[in-house]
């Protein structure tokens, strides 16, 4: 066998493996629980943080059912997180929607925050900029 062509196969792995390290380690992914107030609804948040110390964070949730079907009806979710200091932070509404050639509900939120955040919740409530959470339906603890 070429030795040349082994080392080039060598180095390109080398290469591939750390880059894969390097995106990897920025990243973290978290789910939530399984819930009996929406027993169908499974998510998961994306974390990533950048060199500033500013984390993104993505929120889907999947067969999520309408605020308004709950017991009492609702009217929006309300995604919150704690943070590392032990604060809890409205950082905004799921976006719900169904899609065409499904009826599975979705839910989404894309936000980025200074703070650095240790667990999520979402609660349903009447209004989006609520100050404290109302019913929780989800839960990553």
């Amino acid at each position: 066998m070429n030795t040349k062509f082994v080392r080039s196969v060598s180095f390109s792995f080398i290469i591939s493996l750390i880059t894969f390290i390097s995106f990897s380690s920025c990243s973290k992914k978290m789910a939530f629980k399984n819930s009996s107030v929406v027993p169908a609804a499974v998510g998961s948040i994306n974390l990533k943080s950048d060199k500033n110390n500013n984390h993104t964070i993505k929120i889907s949730i999947n067969h999520l059912a309408p605020a308004s079907q709950l017991t009492p009806p609702y009217n929006t979710y309300v995604v919150w997180m704690v943070t590392e200091n032990n604060e809890t932070k409205n950082i905004g509404q799921l976006i719900s929607s169904s899609s065409f050639l499904s009826k599975a509900l979705k839910g989404s939120l894309s936000a980025v925050s200074s703070y650095k955040p240790v667990s999520f919740f979402i609660s349903a409530e009447n209004e989006g900029n609520v100050e404290y959470p109302g019913l929780i339906v989800l839960s990553t603890r």
